[in-house]
């Protein structure tokens, strides 16, 4: 029963959360807020959810992964991979080396492997802050895509260095050959078996469908455990249950664009995975606040190894941290980003250099969350010989969770002030893109209709009326066809006409569902006959506001 209500009492704190989120005059974060609710409920209470990092892991994060795998534009991870792949793997290095050693000599009284553990695993961004973040500041879609490609990639990189970090800190041996090793496995072995259990999974429910007809509840319960199955598995062989989870987000995508499943389970499982992503966000952050008490007396505890009895040091420890994070993170864009210029510049492409402030804006937006929360509570309590404590465990997590904290203030405030009347890169325009669709599927409905309203009417008394129905249908398609093939001027007004048109369909919609709510008030409509007819207009409406 105490689970059943803690889990009510974090469900209620995410919706109270998006409420004041909206109801406050400054675009304040959403997971800020979160983290100040988590807080407040044990402030309160005087106890917090004793949090299980493998527990946590499991529950939350192969979800969350799984989904933005499956949604991330793969346009953008592709064309952008080199510089996905720099940030994911070269930077988690560069990063634990430089953090770890400024760590250790801020605190001498942490051991150097404990000081990379750290680093380790503050270098990962984390995919579910960066979302929270760019629903409240306008981050431009590239730098977006970028971000979102190296916080799904880059903590099998920090976790793998930070379990070798505390590998040596627990026996006092390291070997960077069995390191290699362990990385390539790790990460290789995660993203093949979140591929192969994706694949195998998608191709049994399609046999299954084919002999048994679809089951929309079925379907969507299957896509809901892929991600813990593809996990579980890759944990099971000590590989990365992460990447696999984002591999299996990443073959899914594919295996949807066969057009197999029925359009109602696409519907349903939408509003359902929709569902899982905003509880499970929220949740995640209101974790973190509610840890919040007890981490900061536990670090106060440990001050005085540091050498300062003044509690006041910890919050400098954080700001040092976090001011190197950026740093590194801002030296290592720069170079990488000249050094794309440079090899396109040999390629005799044109080269357009960015604004710095968009520089100091990617390095501004690795934003830390779930994963280096979830990851520096997986620290030992003991040594090897399991008497010894491990040490300065408590102030390692106290400073990991004010990375965090602090990441998410520095990035709320000063990405609005970087990206705003910034002169941005030009973005590929989609318009033509989309045009081009529309004609080519508006063509093909209208090939169907034709050969269809023949096969029909063959033979039959009453031809002519799927030959009226059929050319009626047409013309509208042909319409489609005509405002879509205009370019120029005659282009721009097509797509006035179009919002004009958007603009009278939802509202003669929201009139006719107005309309069929009071017939059903007044009971001149059967509740069920209603209910039918709101859904048509809610998926009709739906059409025009997604």
């Amino acid at each position: 029963m105490d689970s059943i209500t803690i889990a009510l009492v974090l469900l209620l704190a995410v919706i109270l959360s998006g409420t004041i989120s909206r109801l406050l005059p400054l675009p304040v974060p959403l997971p800020l807020i979160q983290i100040a609710f988590g807080a407040a409920i044990t402030g309160i209470t005087g106890e917090g959810v004793v949090l299980e990092p493998d527990i946590f892991f499991l529950l939350f994060l192969p979800p969350l992964l799984f989904l933005d795998g499956w949604r991330i534009p793969k346009e953008g991870l592709f064309r952008d991979k080199g510089v996905i792949l720099e940030l994911a793997l070269g930077l988690v290095v560069f990063t634990v080396v430089g953090v770890g050693l400024l760590i250790h000599w801020m605190i001498p009284a942490m051991p150097l492997a404990v000081a990379f553990a750290l680093a380790a695993i503050v270098s990962p961004t984390d995919p579910v802050a960066v979302s929270a973040i760019a629903a409240r500041v306008p981050i431009p879609p590239r730098l977006m895509h970028i971000l979102e490609g190296e916080s799904l990639l880059n903590d099998a990189s920090g976790l793998v260095c930070m379990r070798f970090a505390v590998a040596a800190a627990v026996t006092g041996t390291f070997s960077l050959t069995d390191a290699l090793g362990t990385f390539l496995w790790v990460a290789i072995g995660g993203i093949l078996i979140g591929f192969g259990v994706t694949w195998l999974v998608v191709r049994i429910k399609d046999v299954v469908s084919r002999k048994l007809g679809e089951d929309p509840g079925a379907q969507i319960l299957i896509s809901l455990l892929i991600p813990f199955g593809a996990y579980l598995v890759a944990e099971h062989l000590h590989c990365s249950g992460i990447l696999a989870a984002v591999a299996a987000g990443i073959t899914m995508s594919y295996a949807e664009l066969r057009g197999k499943a029925l359009g109602i389970t696409r519907v349903r499982r939408n509003a359902v995975w929709d569902t899982v992503q905003f509880a499970l966000n929220g949740i995640i952050f209101v974790l973190l606040g509610e840890q919040l008490p007890g981490i900061v007396s536990g670090a106060a505890r440990v001050v005085t190894e540091t050498g300062h009895v003044d509690p006041i040091w910890l919050i400098g420890y954080v700001i040092a941290i976090n001011a190197a994070l950026a740093a590194l993170r801002f030296a290592w864009v720069w170079v990488s980003l000249h050094f794309t210029l440079f090899r396109a510049a040999r390629r005799g492409q044109e080269i357009r250099k960015p604004h710095w402030k968009l520089l100091v804006a990617t390095s501004l937006a690795g934003v830390r969350g779930a994963i280096t929360l979830a990851g520096i509570l997986t620290l030992p309590f003991f040594l090897d010989d399991g008497i010894t404590p491990f040490p300065a465990r408590d102030l390692a997590i106290f400073l990991a969770a004010g990375v965090i904290i602090f990441s998410l203030i520095a990035a709320s405030v000063g990405l609005p002030f970087l990206l705003k009347d910034i002169e941005l890169p030009p973005e590929p325009d989609h318009h033509q893109e989309e045009d081009t669709a529309r004609i080519a599927s508006a063509e093909a409905a209208i090939r169907m209709i034709e050969k269809l309203q023949h096969a029909m009417s063959e033979g039959r008394t009453d031809a002519d009326l799927y030959g009226e129905v059929g050319t009626r249908l047409m013309e509208l398609y042909r319409q489609r066809i005509d405002g879509r093939s205009k370019i120029g001027d005659e282009a721009e007004e097509a797509r006035r006409m179009e919002e004009v048109d958007k603009r009278l369909r939802l509202a003669a919609l929201r009139a006719e569902r107005d309309e069929i709510f009071r017939l059903s008030r007044a009971r001149k409509v059967s509740e069920e006959i209603a209910r039918k007819l709101i859904r048509e207009i809610d998926l009709a409406e739906a059409r025009y506001t997604v």
